[in-house]
């Protein structure tokens, strides 16, 4: 899991000068950080909000007015390092204005987070646990708001512009990720790769990525004019 959360600390309470019971941004931050560093320790099975109390250095009774059990408190650390995964991606893309420097950035940061030590062990226990929370890891894998649904506004917006020819861009969108993922997702997930990729070989394959894309999606000379 990335060090990126949603959670904003800054905002003032909304009355009084006091945070109302489970509202405290900063407290609910502190939870959820003792509780990231507990589940990566020990797992999701093996965790208690006995552990989570100690890490966060909260009280029993403070913990369980922000959350109320292990599922509650595990599914909001998903959920906020997801929305800022995906967030980051997103503001990504929209620094460029050319379709394959933005695909090349978008690419190199999706392979680099995908196959982070920290993100491989929260898949590997979203898995995990799909029997008990398939709507957690469903949303987790598909979501309202996706990598593929970032990518698609970003194939559209050169398709309106006559840069890229896609009928389909949700298919295009899926393709893109499909041929940056090199394989090294699926090997990382499994074991068969100890380490992620270096930067060279992240490199080597983003490139061959956009190549391929811009054959088959990107619009000719001719058609531009």
């Amino acid at each position: 899991m990335t060090e990126l959360s949603d959670t904003r600390v800054d905002d003032a309470p909304s009355t009084g000068g006091r945070w109302a019971a489970g509202e405290d941004p900063a407290k609910r931050k502190q939870i959820l950080d003792g509780a990231r560093c507990v589940f990566m320790k020990l797992g999701f099975d093996a965790a208690s909000m006995n552990d989570v109390t100690r890490e966060a250095g909260v009280s029993k009774g403070t913990l369980y007015v922000y959350f109320a059990n292990k599922e509650e408190l595990f599914t909001a650390i998903i959920e906020s390092e997801r929305a800022a995964f995906i967030a980051s991606m997103r503001t990504t893309l929209e620094e460029h204005d050319d379709v394959e420097e933005g695909l090349h950035d978008f690419g190199v940061s999706f392979i680099a987070h995908m196959t982070d030590e920290k993100v491989i062990s929260a898949m590997r226990t979203v898995l995990g646990v799909r029997e008990r929370m398939p709507a957690l890891c469903q949303r987790f894998f598909k979501g309202p708001e996706n990598l593929r649904t970032i990518l698609h506004d970003y194939l559209e917006r050169y398709v309106q512009t006559g840069q890229l020819q896609i009928e389909d861009i949700d298919l295009a969108a899926g393709q893109f990720l499909d041929l940056s993922s090199g394989s090294f997702f699926k090997f990382r997930l499994f074991g068969s790769m100890e380490k992620p990729p270096s930067a060279p070989e992240i490199e080597r394959v983003i490139c061959g990525a956009i190549r391929v894309f811009m054959a088959a999606y990107g619009a000719k000379r001719s058609d531009r004019a």
